[in-house]
Formats: structure tokens, sequence, C-alpha cells
């Protein structure tokens, strides 16, 4: 089976259309899970603050969830559209009516005789098709004049975004990631004065891991990821390089990444921390390194999936998407806590 039959199966809109109808319950279920595993290492470890522990958790979670929901899906009341959310993703049962209107149109058209086609496409009028059945398609169909308009229904390709649509994919993707660490921020605040534990310092320190979390592994991220697309394109233009094959793509989206989001973004994010938001909630003037508000670690970089998820989406990919609320889930919950790994253990188990 070729690797480019496996990509249309996972780029089909109704396999997508599955996935972003799964995605709540998957994203409330793996929430829910952590929460409670997080509980028990911490009830194992300390005997008080066990209730308080588990509301912030509750709140910080459900928060953080409710704002990625929100931000995808957007919101509905009485079946009355509010917003719409980011992902714009075609409801399942609108796009097998589309699916299987090109399908009849199609089978209008032509003088198609062949009993495996026929059936692969009423297989496509309401279900995904298997990879052995798009192969199928593709080579039976290959001279048929007719087959471009119901191809770019039921097996799209991909889009290959010029630097104006980069951009507000960009824009897109990075919106998609403020919502939660906003979500978790909002829930952490109302989780402390909810449990009469609130003060400036876990304010100020929610407000400082948000913008660590969304400019060094989301935001500035996502900028290096279009100025690196943005200006090969240009290069392609002025036919000082060749057109870029998709895992070309991919390698220049991943190196703006690293240029301008995993090396700049931490120290950014703790330059802003130190000479603006702390000044703001009245604490005094730290005279150690930058990186004494907040150290890089392993799951900061474990956090960067995102960004190949990014770059997947911008390469074309779209199977990738319906997985960023849970690759943004942990930059809000950190928020929602007030992360700070600059404490020692114990401190920093009771600031949590």
């Amino acid at each position: 089976m070729k690797i480019a039959t496996i990509a249309k199966y996972v780029d089909q809109p109704i396999v997508l259309a599955k996935l972003h109808k799964k995605m709540p319950h998957l994203l409330v279920a793996s929430g829910t899970a952590f929460g409670i595993s997080d509980y028990c290492k911490y009830a194992k470890k300390h005997k008080r603050n066990r209730k308080t522990h588990f509301i912030r958790n509750t709140v910080v979670i459900s928060s953080t969830i409710g704002a990625s929901l929100l931000g995808t899906r957007g919101l509905k009341i009485n079946g009355k559209k509010i917003f719409n959310g980011l992902m714009g993703n075609i409801p399942l049962k609108e796009l097998q009516v589309k699916q299987a209107n090109a399908v009849d149109r199609y089978l209008a058209n032509s003088n198609l005789n062949n009993a495996e086609v026929i059936n692969a496409l009423q297989t496509a009028k309401t279900k995904e098709l298997s990879p052995k059945q798009i192969q199928l398609l593709i080579d039976k169909l290959a001279d048929n004049n007719n087959k471009n308009d119901l191809f770019d229904v039921i097996l799209p390709k991909k889009k290959n975004l010029n630097s104006k649509e980069i951009f507000a994919e960009i824009g897109r993707l990075s919106l998609l990631g403020l919502i939660p660490v906003l979500g978790g921020i909002s829930g952490g605040l109302i989780a402390d004065f909810s449990t009469h534990t609130n003060t400036k310092k876990r304010t100020a320190n929610k407000v400082k891991e948000g913008l660590y979390q969304y400019l060094a592994n989301i935001f500035l991220c996502n900028v290096g990821a279009g100025t690196a697309l943005f200006f090969s394109e240009q290069l392609e233009k002025n036919k000082v390089i060749n057109p870029l094959k998709p895992a070309q793509k991919l390698f220049v989206i991943l190196a703006g990444i690293t240029s301008t989001g995993i090396v700049g973004g931490s120290y950014i994010a703790n330059y802003v921390s130190k000479k603006c938001i702390n000044p703001l909630f009245g604490e005094k003037k730290n005279k150690k390194g930058l990186y004494s508000e907040r150290k890089p670690e392993p799951l900061d970089i474990a956090l960067h999936v995102d960004d190949i998820a990014t770059a997947g989406i911008l390469s074309g990919f779209k199977w990738i998407e319906p997985a960023l609320p849970f690759m943004y889930f942990i930059s809000g919950y950190r928020a929602g806590i007030g992360y700070r790994n600059n404490n020692s253990r114990k401190k920093n188990t009771v600031n949590i």
C-alpha cells in the first residue's frame, strides 16, 4: 500500500468529522483521568489540604477543557449559533449529505459499470473509504474527466498555502492555543477565591506561567513556522530554490519553530515576567539571573510536540488538527496552577 494512499485515508473529511465528534469525550475522559491520578499522588504525600487540592484541580481542569471546547467548537444556545468555533469543521451528518450528492452526480454523469468501484462509491456516501478502496478509485477512475469534482469532495488534495493564508492559519492556531491558557488562568483564580487561598503571589504566578506557556510553547513557535514558510515561498517565487516537497516544507517549518520559539520563547517570557509582571504585582526586584523566574525543563521540550502538529497542519495534514486541544491542555493546566519550577520542591508543592 502506498504511503500517499494512507495519507489520503487519514485526511478524508469523514474521518476528520468523526475525530472532531469524539474529541470532547476524549478530552473530558483524559482530563478526568489526569485529575484523579494527580490527586492520588498528592494524597499519598500530604495529609493536609487534600480537599483544597482536589477543588483547585477540579476547577482548573474543568475550565481548561471548557475553554478548549468553546474555542474549537463554538457555542450554541437552544440550537442557535452564538459564535463559530475556530476549527470550523462540517458536522458529520451535513458532510454525509454533501458526499452522497457528489457521488450521485458523478454516477448520473458517467457510464460506470464496474461493480467494485460502484460499491466503493456507495460506501463514500456515508462512511470513510478503506485504503484499498481509495487505491481502487484512484486506479480505475484515473482517466475519467469527471472524477476531479468527485475527488474534491470525498478525497480532497492537500492545500498548498500561500503566504497570506499561512499567516491567517498561524493567527487561528495561536488563538486556538491562547484560549485554553486563559481558561486555565481563569479557573485557577476562581479556585483560589473559592478556597480562600488567593494571594498576589499566587495570582502573579498564574499570569507569569500563562505568559511562559503561550509565548514559549505556542505563539512564538507558530510565528517562527509562518516566517520560515514565508521566506521559503519568496525564494521559490524568485527561483532561488525549487518548489518544496511536503517533507522539505515540514523541515523548513520545524527550523523556524526551533529558532524563534524554542530558543527565544522562554527568554522573552522570563524577561517580560521579571521586568513587567513582577513590578505590576508589587514583587521585589529579583537580582538573580533571568532563568531564576522559570527554568526550561524536559516537559517544556515535550510540549513542543504541538509545534510538530502545527507544522503538519501548515504542510497540509488536516488529520492532526483534532488533537490540538489535547496538546494545549497541559499548557492551560500549568497556567491555572501557577506552576513555577524556580522554587524548591517543598515550596512548589505548596504553591500548586
